[in-house]
């Protein structure tokens, strides 16, 4: 009963990756990306910005330790983004008029820069997680082929049996749990996505009241 049910298990695994490839496929995108959400490999600077111009020096962000110490903490998703929306606020008043615009500007590009990397990054890994789990249950179904096909002989040993079994349900253990951590991985570009879009938002606004 037990070997019935973990067969159930792995066949009802493959088979959603199997829907999903296919409906991946017919959208034109990349077979190997498991998530509902669309795959966006980078965002655009027009989807997140709608502030005035960017000066050409708001390029030079990662040369000002200010500024780059700000990005990355602005970027931590540990901090609530209420609380990085009110530093960029306060990063903001506290800059001289003259230096404001510029400050801003490079502010917003490091923010752009440095998210838009960290979720290429996370995409990445979201795409090899999904190939090693296509691994992974090809190499459980064959498992478990010879493990069944070790039961239908009359000589078979049964202590081995035994042992083959336990280690293809603990494993079969992992690959499910792996499948539901998915779910919350494939949320993590969406995430940063929102928080990029709530931080410019503001930095944009304090563009224009200055």
């Amino acid at each position: 009963m037990r070997m019935v049910m973990m067969f159930r298990a792995i066949s009802a695994a493959l088979l959603a990756g199997c829907f999903t490839t296919q409906a991946l496929a017919a959208q034109n995108q990349d077979p190997d990306w498991p998530c509902i959400q669309r795959k966006v490999p980078e965002l655009s600077l027009g989807q997140i910005w709608n502030g005035p111009e960017l000066p050409a020096s708001a390029a030079e962000w990662s040369k000002d330790d200010d500024i780059e110490t700000l990005v990355r903490e602005l970027a931590a998703r540990r901090v609530p983004i209420g609380e990085a929306e009110q530093e960029v606020r306060d990063f903001a008043a506290a800059l001289p008029k003259h230096k404001a615009q510029e400050q801003l500007a490079k502010l917003f590009q490091g923010l752009f820069d440095h998210m838009n990397g960290e979720r290429a990054q996370v995409m990445s890994g979201i795409g090899r997680y999904a190939r090693n789990q296509i691994q992974l249950a090809e190499r459980l179904r064959k498992e478990g082929s010879e493990v069944d096909a070790m039961r239908a002989k009359a000589d078979a040993d049964p202590g081995e049996i035994a042992r083959q079994t336990d280690r293809l349900v603990f494993e079969t253990r992992i690959f499910e749990e792996r499948v539901q951590s998915l779910t919350y991985v494939c949320e993590v570009p969406t995430l940063i996505e929102q928080r990029l879009y709530a931080l410019a938002k503001v930095v944009a606004e304090e563009m224009k009241g200055k």
